[in-house]
């Protein structure tokens, strides 16, 4: 019996060591695909590039976000509420380069917008995986709600 005095305390410990960190592991940890089969996967100053040769992109998250803020001329299509084969269509060509993103790697819904844009025969989309989080952090020009042109 006194030999199980001391072991107790250490399995205990090691029991909800084990527990806090497997709970760790499952929190915040999901981040979206690297690529989208058919898409092209498109870096921050790839994206950028785009932005500044005038090329179309896709705000995929929800309208309160992107009325909050959202890049210059970026056109809103929720992906839960709106983005549509024949709404995208409306925006841009199938043949023609857009760039899709939401709220950066730990948002699904760009690469399932472009993966639906792809699937419906769109064939220059760019995934842009970091989305909005990294076009800020880079301190690239976004348009806020409470200013009419675009500021940084």
């Amino acid at each position: 019996m006194k030999l199980m005095t001391p072991v107790l305390p250490l399995i205990l410990a090691l029991f909800v060591g084990f527990s806090v960190t497997a709970a760790a592991e499952t929190t915040n940890q999901w981040r979206s695909p690297e690529h989208v089969d058919g898409a092209i996967t498109t870096s921050l100053q790839q994206a950028k590039n785009l932005f500044d040769e005038g090329v179309v992109f896709i705000d995929v998250r929800n309208i309160r976000l992107y009325t909050k803020k959202h890049i210059p001329e970026a056109h809103h299509l929720d992906l839960k509420d709106g983005f549509e084969e024949q709404a995208l269509a409306a925006i841009v060509k199938q043949d023609q380069p857009v760039v899709i993103y939401c709220s950066g790697v730990k948002c699904s819904r760009s690469y399932k917008a472009s993966a639906k844009a792809v699937s419906w025969g769109f064939t220059k989309v760019h995934y842009f995986r970091g989305g909005i989080v990294a076009w800020k952090n880079a301190g690239y020009p976004l348009k806020y709600a409470d200013s009419p042109s675009a500021a940084k």
